[in-house]
């Protein structure tokens, strides 16, 4: 499954992979065509809002996300305003390149979930640019405590993966509902102090939905 997609190797964020497509220049196929697929977890919510000093509903009214279904669970996204991400300017460059979104920044790589953990991946079919320098997947990720991050990144997905198994199962009327209502309030909606670190908020508040 993983050669069908990928080169067939496992990455780890020390190893170098061919990337870097001189800085995309000419090229934003991917911001024009992906917003739905960009799905955004707390930590992008977190960054877009310092980064721009606005909440989620001002990005919600502003047009740049939207609410979709994803992974059984009402999750927001980028959303396409008719020429693609509203965050590329008119020369075809990111506006939020510094902040932007956890997807963005590992494209055109992915991530292989196993039982020691992640692995990136480099996706065959994802990047139009054929003739790519190979550069450090840290380095291409540019996020400044990668550990802390990849250790969020794993606890996320278990964390949302356990809570798409119980959507799977039958429920009582109105569980659903309000599992959907409640996810998007507590994780997403709620702000984040922006003035503080991310990480202890989400844990946070991650616990205290296992123990509800």
């Amino acid at each position: 499954m993983i050669e069908e997609i990928s080169d067939g190797r496992l990455y780890t964020a020390a190893d170098c992979a061919k990337l870097d497509a001189d800085g995309c220049r000419g090229c934003s196929y991917c911001c024009e065509n992906m917003c739905d697929t960009i799905v955004l977890d707390p930590y992008d919510i977190y960054s877009l809002c310092r980064g721009l000093s606005k909440d989620f509903t001002a990005l919600m009214l502003d047009g740049y996300i939207e609410i979709g279904l994803h992974d059984l669970l009402s999750m927001p996204h980028i959303k396409d305003r008719g020429a693609g991400c509203g965050f590329l300017s008119d020369d075809k460059r990111c506006k939020v390149h510094s902040f932007r979104p956890g997807i963005c920044r590992l494209f055109p790589l992915g991530r292989y979930y196993h039982d020691d953990g992640f692995s990136y991946i480099l996706q065959k079919y994802e990047c139009r640019v054929e003739e790519r320098k190979e550069v450090k997947i840290k380095d291409w990720l540019e996020i400044e405590d990668i550990e802390a991050y990849e250790e969020y990144a794993l606890k996320w997905h278990a964390f949302i993966k356990n809570l798409t198994n119980f959507m799977k199962e039958p429920a009582e009327p109105g569980v659903k509902r309000n599992i959907h209502i409640l996810f998007l309030k507590r994780f997403y909606e709620t702000p984040y102090d922006t003035t503080k670190e991310f990480y202890p908020q989400i844990y946070e508040r991650i616990a205290a939905w296992q123990s509800m």
